[in-house]
């Protein structure tokens, strides 16, 4: 199997697994908090592989502009989910109140869909690099995937949407990771781009959203989970070294 069928294979698993989050909470057949293990271990694996792996190689590729990117990268995503949606986080959105209004469900929406497109773009990028690099890259989007389509199923289901149109909302998040693999590779010449910009949506999701998350839980094991991840994460590193 070469490796543009592996990157299309995974970015569908990927989008399968956005569609699986907002079956959680639709049909709640699964503990929540299976959702904070999968946060917490996503956060230290993100962190290390952006930082050692994806930042590194964006470097090696464009240095003179590779830290305007990853800058570009971080606050793009600040922007979409933070900005224009002022009350964001992961998991279950308990504040109905606040989504009233149909622009803020939709903006929480288009936020976590141009994430999700980067999430696409990360993959993709990683395997036009290497396959070491295509898989690692892989895990990490993997391990966040659930809870983002938790996230935007439940954030539609307190604005009083459907059921319908809350799976709707996390197939769409599908859809947009999907895009970003397809479009990264479409454009493989611009890489040198692709790569950085996906390393700080990385670092922002990973930093900005997830870690807070994490830090919200009382307790030592949620906390200790995070470092799991960065565990993983360089046993995975060293492993495919080999």
């Amino acid at each position: 199997m070469n490796l543009l069928t592996i990157t299309f294979l995974l970015g569908i698993t990927a989008a399968i697994a956005n569609a699986f989050g907002g079956a959680i909470i639709i049909h709640k057949s699964w503990e929540r908090r299976y959702l904070r293990y999968f946060i917490a271990l996503g956060s230290g694996f993100m962190l290390a592989v952006a930082l050692v792996e994806m930042a590194p190689e964006s470097w090696r590729r464009n240095p003179e502009q590779a830290p305007l990117f990853i800058l570009a990268g971080y606050f793009l995503v600040h922007f979409f989910e933070h900005t224009l949606a002022q009350h964001f986080h992961f998991g279950e959105e308990t504040h109905e109140h606040e989504f009233v209004h149909s622009h803020r469900t939709y903006s929480v929406l288009l936020g976590l869909m141009i994430h999700t497109f980067f999430d696409g773009i990360a993959i993709a990028s990683g395997f036009i690099v290497s396959a070491r690099l295509g898989w690692l890259i892989f895990f990490a989007v993997f391990l966040h995937k659930i809870p983002e389509g938790f996230t935007v199923a439940s954030v539609m289901l307190a604005a009083g949407r459907s059921r319908a149109a809350a799976w709707g909302a996390s197939g769409l998040l599908g859809a947009a990771t999907f895009l970003g693999v397809v479009t990264m590779v479409l454009l493989q010449g611009s890489v040198s781009v692709g790569l950085p910009l996906a390393a700080g949506v990385t670092l922002y999701v990973a930093a900005s959203d997830l870690i807070p998350e994490v830090n919200q839980e009382p307790g030592m094991r949620m906390a200790l989970l995070v470092f799991v991840g960065v565990a993983v994460f360089l046993v995975l590193d060293h492993f495919f070294q080999i």
